[in-house]
């Protein structure tokens, strides 16, 4: 498969490019925002990915796309420097230095690195996987292989290709039949499907945290991003798996479900340099803090709908 044009790709590269050049005269933020320029997140979330699977697959794969959302939610919102560098000392802080992270030896790039990817996600067959994360995954790696093709070296790429193939079965019920979300090319109207079925969760889940509604939102954009990268077929592949998901969460809670305390009600938003700030050094947890919020703005820019930003806007603290 040929990818298509990608129409944030080059808005991405653009921005990186500015963000280098007006740097030159802010010596306070240089090394932070070096670190965006020169896409190190994103650099260093391709390691821990392929490397997840020879670790804690499940929560080192988390910390690698998130550190690839992060990169993406600070270009792609044009968050200030002071956001931006308390971000990138957040990993430096934490998962940066560590095992995970660490380089893998030099060598060729993988011609075909993404296509691996690709069909790797495509081969589960539309099971419902551990609340979509083979695809979540999948969308994180493909494009930053795509944003950085010199590091999709052999190891890397068996590395995700091997995390993809981990996730397991997870209530692989039946999709209901009224679940039938547009398209994953129409990304207006898919955009719009996610975030309102993402709403409805969190009111249903109040009490008993927003896992769910927070992997509405990463799971569906992950599908949406991949077709708009022209991935259409690898997306299309997850469609009867996000519907079986659709249909898990609006079931809502369960009898043994687990009681979390909601939030406090905040009007800090993650793009916020104060937001940050405010996070104490040691609350990243596996990343979902990057991840949400990433698919959250992405979907909110593609819907492009006033009245539904408004409605997430009165309740988004529930997840941030």
């Amino acid at each position: 498969m040929v990818p298509q044009f990608d129409r944030r790709q080059f808005t991405i590269g653009v921005s990186t490019l500015l963000s280098s050049l007006l740097l030159q005269g802010d010596s306070d933020c240089y090394a932070e925002q070096q670190s965006l320029t020169e896409k190190r997140l994103v650099s260093l979330g391709l390691n821990a990915l392929a490397r997840a699977p020879e670790m804690n697959y499940f929560a080192d794969g988390h910390r690698g796309a998130s550190m690839i959302s992060a990169h993406l939610m600070c270009v792609e919102n044009a968050l200030d420097d002071q956001a931006a560098a308390r971000i990138v000392e957040l990993f430096d802080l934490n998962w940066a230095p560590t095992k995970l992270c660490k380089e893998f030896p030099e060598g060729d790039p993988v011609p075909n690195a993404t296509e691996r990817v690709g069909q790797a996600l495509a081969s589960g067959t539309g099971v419902l996987r551990e609340v979509g994360h083979d695809a979540i995954f999948a969308m994180h790696a493909i494009k930053a292989f795509r944003m950085m093709p010199e590091v999709a070296t052999k190891e890397r790429v068996d590395g995700v290709c091997q995390l993809i193939k981990s996730f397991k079965p997870w209530r692989d019920i039946d999709p209901a039949e009224d679940v039938d979300p547009p398209p994953f090319t129409d990304d207006v109207a898919a955009s719009k499907f996610i975030l309102r079925e993402a709403s409805d969760s969190i009111d249903r889940f109040q009490g008993f945290g927003q896992g769910f509604a927070g992997h509405m939102l990463t799971f569906g954009q992950s599908l949406v991003e991949m077709a708009a990268m022209g991935d259409v077929e690898w997306a299309e592949s997850c469609r009867t798996a996000f519907r079986k998901y659709v249909t898990v969460t609006r079931k809502g809670p369960q009898p043994d479900d687990r009681k979390i305390a909601d939030h406090k009600p905040s009007t800090l938003r993650p793009k916020d340099s104060a937001y940050w700030e405010k996070r104490g050094n040691k609350t990243l947890g596996i990343g979902h803090v990057f991840k949400y919020p990433y698919a959250y703005y992405d979907l909110l820019r593609r819907a492009n709908d006033p009245d539904l930003a408004r409605e997430w806007d009165a309740k988004a603290y529930h997840l941030f």
